[in-house]
């Protein structure tokens, strides 16, 4: 006997990654169609790369290498490779599972809420006092993570990984999409750019950190997903569906 459709099922749905990748890909297996308008772009720090590059040859030095998004742990997950004994934190799962990827071993430590204050607080509470700790991050990541580390008494070394860059997209796009996925602060500030306050009758946010930065400029979000991952954000966007295909 043949299962009844999902509800994501023939609908439309932004993804506005520079990469549609793993989120496409389940999207897509779950019978819904991708619409690629990518909001954000990412590319080399405004040094070239040279302050991460100096930082990340020294890293044996430090005890915890903090990254905070999965472009960022592309970029130092060999480094980690080549520092087993230094610890890794990450910001969220899909992140951990990039870097545990590359450095070929577990991340150590995850907080269970995908915000910059989680991540610092669940880092002070297992790593005891004034640990010498690097911190990778995009230009635009809010100085949460690192002054409270500082505050903690930490010794902090913060290094950008990539810059991101915003982009326009064609807002007739909009009118025909069912739904819209953010997966970003960067993403929500390129969309009120480009796009204004409009937007498609589902918006999902993948966590509080980009469900922040939506109220902030008045974009209103249909839901944030409970479990802040991929999957989670999927999850919720299939229960959103369902409900709104029920009224």
């Amino acid at each position: 006997m043949n299962s009844s459709p999902g509800p994501l099922a023939g609908k439309r749905v932004l993804v506005t990654r520079e990469r549609p990748g793993e989120l496409g890909t389940m999207l897509e297996a779950r019978g819904a169609i991708v619409v690629h308008a990518p909001l954000i772009a990412v590319r080399e720090p405004a040094d070239g790369g040279v302050a991460l590059e100096r930082a990340l040859a020294g890293l044996a030095s430090f005890e915890w290498l903090v990254v905070t998004s999965t472009a960022g742990a592309e970029r130092v997950g060999e480094a980690a490779r080549a520092a087993p004994d230094v610890r890794l934190a990450a910001v969220g799962t899909a992140t951990a599972r990039v870097l545990a990827e590359l450095a070929g071993r577990d991340v150590d430590l995850v907080p269970p809420v995908q915000t910059g204050a989680a991540l610092a607080t669940a880092l002070d509470d297992v790593a005891g006092d004034r640990r010498r700790v690097l911190v990778v991050q995009a230009d635009r990541a809010a100085p949460t993570l690192v002054d409270l580390l500082v505050q903690f008494g930490h010794q902090v070394t913060s290094c950008v990984a990539y810059r991101t860059v915003l982009l326009d997209i064609d807002p007739t796009v909009v009118a025909e999409a069912d739904a819209l996925v953010l997966a970003s602060g960067s993403s929500v500030e390129s969309w009120v750019a480009s796009v204004g306050l409009h937007t498609p009758p589902v918006v999902v946010a993948i966590g509080p950190t980009t469900a922040a930065a939506a109220a902030r400029l008045g974009l209103k979000i249909s839901s944030v997903a409970a479990d802040h991952s991929l999957a989670g954000l999927l999850t919720e966007l299939e229960r959103r569906l369902a409900d709104t295909a029920c009224d």
